[in-house]
């Protein structure tokens, strides 16, 4: 983006830093102009914040046509930089570091500035001892309009909550995250969620546990509340500066109320980040990467969250009343944010690289399974009538985790992602071009399915190119409340290896026991009245496990 020069101001006599906007020299015409914009957007905000903690900003100049920002010079390095050097910082140390930059980000979120870009590297440690926040560059001021791109993600990835991770708007409690990320980075060595690129990285925060850190002392309370998947549960401003004056001091943090744990609930492991999309995790084949329902891929899922009311007995609040209970990790939207994202950052290559990892490799712990015989032509089989009755020749599929149901002779089995309490098997003659998906969650996070189908449109339709809404409706199925939710959209070019209309339909409800079910099926908007048949045969023979 740029680089920042020491400098002298020949009128006050000081030495000042002024950062010049490199980028705009090698920018497009209409890149240029959003990169001016956001220089001038990070000096608006960092104008509006008035606290010690802050760089303070002194002028903005227009130079060879872009702007030059005058800024306070900080002599000392960054915590990145301190980190690097010592390999990690006392814990003690730590928190007096963290007790400024959110005091730093109080006074930001006040004045209607959230950061979004916390982390080491934006941490300035002064020679005299202070602690600063810099480089509002992708600061949010609250009444402006946005002059991100639709998709786009700003931030550094190892930074980002899960919350903005699944593409949700940022708010003060997504810098706070970034504080818990950055005193683990203090503390540990380490960034806590780094992995070996940035989808892997992205997969991590959306739903992978947090190793305990073992160098925090009493700064690990406050780093796991900070560090929360769901941003309702994470400590407010006021909480955390409590804790973490307590941990500066030596002592362990008092907790006025139960926070939910940082790690997602069991030992969990990450599977594939599929482009497709379908129930609960959503089908891989042909489809733009993160379709439907957010295709998690994975047997843990996502973990966007769904606060789950307090029992009759628990945890006391602050105010006297019961505390928030641990809230469980949402299962069902990580492709949909997460590689919808990945694709804005890294570009097509990288999704069509996601599909064909899914789809085809079977990696993440997914199992593939040859056809019983050779695969019929796409789409498969007879054709059921218009009735939904099965035809003589489908055979009946007997699956190994209980479940059994028709479809057309040949079709091929694969688990996507690694079981947990939410499972994924596909069944498809072509590879995923077309596919029934079979989702199991034995802990839903949606009290009835069109609560949950709900949802996921609302997403959907922000994502999807060319998404359309079908029919989402309230139904009966097995005589227990479900919902049937239809909509098509524009598989890109620049996504997928086979590009162009396509069309989904699925059925979600809940047993008696408690567990959601989502059968789904999807294939090109050209095979769709085959399809449609098709899916009413597998409904007609489907059989949960007993």
């Amino acid at each position: 983006m740029g680089r920042v020069w020491r400098a002298h101001d020949e009128v006050l006599h000081r030495m000042v830093a002024v950062k010049e906007l490199t980028a705009a020299l090698y920018a497009s015409g209409g890149d240029r102009a959003v990169l001016l914009a956001r220089t001038r957007a990070e000096a608006r905000a960092a104008a509006r914040i008035n606290h010690s903690a802050v760089v303070t900003v002194h002028d903005v100049l227009e130079h060879d046509g872009r702007p030059w920002i005058v800024m306070e010079l900080v002599e000392g390095d960054s915590l990145a930089d301190v980190v690097k050097e010592r390999g990690r910082v006392e814990p003690a140390e730590a928190a007096r570091i963290g007790l400024w930059v959110l005091r730093a980000l109080r006074a930001a979120h006040a004045a209607g500035v959230l950061h979004r870009d916390v982390k080491p590297g934006n941490v300035l440690l002064g020679t005299d001892r202070r602690v600063l926040l810099t480089d509002f560059g992708i600061a949010q001021i609250e009444g402006d309009s946005t002059i991100t791109r639709t998709g786009e993600v700003v931030g550094s990835v190892d930074y980002l909550a899960p919350e903005r991770v699944r593409g949700h708007d940022p708010g003060p409690a997504s810098d706070l995250w970034a504080l818990g990320a950055t005193l683990y980075t203090a503390v540990e060595g380490r960034s806590p969620f780094r992995r070996t690129s940035p989808l892997s990285t992205m997969q991590a925060i959306v739903e992978e546990n947090t190793d305990e850190p073992r160098h925090a002392g009493p700064l690990g309370p406050v780093i796991a509340a900070l560090l929360c998947k769901d941003p309702a549960g994470r400590p407010s401003v006021e909480e955390a500066e409590r804790m973490l004056a307590e941990a500066a001091e030596g002592r362990d943090p008092r907790t006025t109320r139960e926070f939910p744990p940082s790690r997602g609930a069991g030992a969990h492991t990450p599977g594939t980040a599929g482009p497709g999309h379908g129930p609960a995790g959503y089908p891989a084949g042909g489809t733009l990467p993160g379709g439907p329902a957010g295709a998690t891929g994975s047997g843990t899922g996502p973990t966007a969250v769904a606060p789950v009311p307090p029992g009759p007995a628990g945890p006391v609040g602050p105010s006297g009343g019961p505390a928030p209970a641990p809230v469980r990790p949402r299962r069902r939207l990580r492709t949909l944010a997460l590689v919808v994202t990945l694709a804005a950052v890294l570009g097509a290559g990288a999704a069509v690289g996601v599909q064909k990892w899914n789809s085809a490799t079977g990696e993440g712990g997914g199992t593939n399974g040859g056809p019983a015989t050779s695969s019929p032509s796409a789409g498969g089989g007879a054709t059921p009538g218009t009735d939904g009755t099965i035809p003589a020749s489908w055979r009946r599929y007997d699956d190994e985790w209980g479940f059994s149901l028709y479809l057309p002779k040949g079709w091929s089995r694969k688990v996507v992602g690694v079981p947990g309490d939410l499972r994924q098997v596909d069944y498809t003659p072509d590879g995923g071009e077309h596919f029934v998906r079979i989702a199991i969650d034995t802990s839903p996070d949606f009290r009835d399915a069109y609560s949950h189908q709900l949802d996921l449109d609302g997403q959907l339709a922000r994502r999807l190119a060319d998404y359309r809404r079908v029919r989402l409706e309230k139904n009966v199925y097995r005589d227990l409340g479900g919902s049937v939710w239809e909509y098509t959209w524009t598989a890109l070019a620049k996504d997928i290896a086979s590009p162009g209309p396509r069309r989904a339909v699925e059925e979600t409800y809940i047993s008696r026991d408690g567990t959601e079910y989502v059968i789904y099926i999807s294939s090109p908007a050209a095979d769709w009245d085959r399809t449609s048949k098709q899916f009413k045969a597998v409904l007609q023979g489907w059989q949960e496990p007993r």
